[in-house]
């Protein structure tokens, strides 16, 4: 018997009994698709996060006070080891919050490996214009230094420069989309009781992680002016931002500056009271965590699967129960026992071909659809201007998951096909 009768064979009995059919084919498309689209949110996840976080800079290295080994974003990571994150959280005592002073950037700037330093004043504050009021994110930051460690763009104006003690660059939405009329070049705008001149806008950047990724809703100073309208004391610093040389010492860098750091603050690992952070390790341990998740959620995806093979598994000993008679046939005629093996196998193979491409096809329509509804996000990446996340159905994707199906579908017809194979011709055909 040539492979194209058995190929004939199998086929025609699928489509003879098709309600058990397309019920034995909906455990796989169920698993399947459930398998893609829980990796393509995943994929998609990784890549929002790696385009969002690509904007910091890879080159940036962010020093924060507070220290804590449990924190999400963490700082030192030397070794996989998680420090503080890119606030203030951090196991330091509640009598003594720590600080970042000019002595620290000093420390910093002295790094061979560090082209430019610059100090973070961040607080909150309430910005008026024209009688409209709403409260702001407010970044101050030394003119000289932050258009080099900034990524974000100048869309009008001009960045600030070291004699703008009441001057300000603004975000794109607060000077667009937050008040009545538009807020433009030269216009004045009071912050805490206190004018200032609004000298640039930034460009629409849909970020607002880290004091130097050009927040839209952000109104940035030099650190003088935002000493003035928040709660920072004075000649203290909320962070400080450090440009390496080169993306490929950035590592190294972090490493150096926290010895650095520990000696000249005067405290061990074990009182650590600062935290060592970039964008690439951020990146990574994010990357990592979605991973993981991923994962997780597509094992358990996998289980749908799993009870599709045994529907599979059912269907087929069905199969071989109805066909004993047919098999027996088969048999006075010559057939081989691997012959009549390769027919139920080619069945069950059948099905998880089939449902593979249909579970394929549905589970790219469900993650498109989570996708263009926009419902999807990491809680990191709430309130920060990132929204939803993309999903991602690669080429390899498809394949995988086509692939997989087939074979566990042949492997579910594995049992039911040895069953026939190994049928005796004069039972089989004796058989009612």
């Amino acid at each position: 018997m040539k492979i194209a009768d058995s190929f004939k064979l199998s086929l025609n009995s699928i489509m003879h009994r098709q309600l058990r059919s397309w019920l034995t084919l909906l455990g796989i498309v169920i698993g399947v698709a459930a398998v893609v689209s829980i990796i393509s949110i995943g994929v998609g996840a990784q890549a929002s996060v790696t385009e969002n976080l690509s904007g910091l800079g890879a080159d940036i290295i962010t020093i924060s006070p507070g220290f804590s080994r449990a924190g999400f974003f963490g700082g030192d990571f030397r070794g996989g080891r998680e420090a503080g994150g890119m606030g203030r959280t951090g196991t330091e005592s509640e009598e003594e919050t720590p600080t970042l002073t000019k002595r620290d950037s000093s420390v910093i700037e002295g790094n061979p490996n560090v082209e430019y330093v610059t100090e973070i004043v961040s607080g909150r504050g309430e910005i008026v214009f024209l009688a409209e009021s709403t409260n702001v994110t407010i970044t101050g930051v030394n003119p000289t230094t932050w258009k080099e460690t900034t990524t974000a763009e100048i869309e009008t104006g001009r960045p600030l420069s070291s004699s703008d003690l009441t001057s300000v660059v603004i975000g794109y939405r607060l000077a667009y989309e937050t008040f009545k009329q538009p807020i433009t070049i030269g216009r004045r705008v009071t912050i805490e009781n206190r004018p200032f001149t609004v000298v640039g806008i930034l460009e629409e950047s849909g970020t607002g992680m880290g004091p130097g990724g050009g927040s839209d809703s952000t109104v940035y100073m030099s650190c003088m002016g935002a000493w003035e309208v928040t709660d920072v004391e004075k000649d203290a610093f909320s962070s400080i931002q450090a440009k390496a040389k080169d993306a490929e010492l950035v590592e190294e860098t972090m490493e150096e500056l926290t010895s650095s750091l520990l000696l000249s603050r005067r405290v061990t690992e074990d009182n650590q009271d600062f935290s060592v952070s970039s964008s690439q390790a951020m990146q990574e341990q994010i990357a990592e965590t979605t991973q993981s998740l991923t994962l997780f959620l597509g094992a358990i995806a996998a289980i749908s699967l799993l009870v599709g093979a045994i529907g599979v598994a059912n269907s087929m000993f069905t199969s071989v129960l109805e066909k004993t008679k047919l098999i027996g046939i088969l048999k006075a005629l010559g057939s081989t026992n691997n012959e009549i093996l390769r027919i139920f196998m080619i069945e069950s193979g059948l099905f998880g071909l089939v449902g593979g491409i249909i579970g394929v096809v549905l589970g790219t329509l469900v993650s498109v659809v989570l996708g263009a509804l926009d419902i999807i996000s990491l809680p990191m990446m709430r309130g920060g201007g990132m929204g939803g996340m993309s999903t991602l159905v690669s080429p390899q994707l498809v394949i995988t998951a086509i692939v997989l199906s087939t074979v566990v579908g042949i492997v579910s017809g594995i049992m039911p096909a040895r069953a026939a194979a190994k049928l005796k011709p004069v039972e089989a055909l004796r058989y009612e």
